[in-house]
């Protein structure tokens, strides 16, 4: 980790953090934040899952979105 960026997130950094957080949202939110937060991340790790199938045809090959790939036809 780069020095500078060690000394912003340092334990003092965090603490800082914490606080504007609170400040900012007030109490009651940050349990809708952070749940709200977690559904964000599954869906983008479903999302990718997603992409990676539509990727690959049934071959296990690789498919292109312009038809250059493997299974183009050729001709």
């Amino acid at each position: 980790m780069h020095p500078f960026l060690a000394e912003i997130f340092g334990v003092d950094g965090i603490i800082v953090l914490i606080v504007v957080v609170v400040v900012l949202f007030g109490g009651s939110q940050i349990p809708k934040l952070a749940k709200s937060l977690g559904s964000a991340q599954s869906q983008f790790k479903k999302g990718l899952e997603e992409g990676k199938n539509e990727a690959t045809d049934t071959d296990g090959k690789a498919t292109s979105a312009d038809g250059d790939g493997p299974s183009a036809s050729k001709g």
